[in-house]
């Protein structure tokens, strides 16, 4: 194996750990997102963790965190719940870094 093969397979190994810690965080954080919204929307408990689970599917309609912040957003509209969109999305900004945190720890 040449060194630029070496050094070809270190990269690819590197991308594929920082897609897997990406994912590993999104879904954290999406966990955790959805039980601070599940807080703002009265449910606690099965409720509460069955509420953050829809969260984190709602993350597999397209990429990006749109489809995240669309669900949450409906949900607070819906029962009424005054958040702003800023506060929403400085919300899902600060579980994403305690998120790669985490994961970066645990790893």
């Amino acid at each position: 194996m040449t060194t630029f093969d070496k050094r070809e397979k270190d990269f690819e190994r590197r991308f594929v750990l920082d897609e897997e810690t990406q994912f590993k965080a999104l879904a954290r954080r999406n966990k955790n997102l959805g039980l601070w919204a599940a807080e703002k929307l009265g449910l606690s408990g099965d409720a509460a963790d069955a509420y953050a689970k829809e969260v984190v599917f709602s993350d597999l309609e397209e990429a990006g965190d749109e489809d995240v912040f669309r669900k949450i957003r409906g949900d607070f509209d819906a029962k009424g719940i005054e958040q702003s969109d800023h506060q929403i999305r400085r919300t899902m900004d600060e579980l994403l870094a305690a998120a790669a945190q985490e994961v970066k720890n645990v790893g």
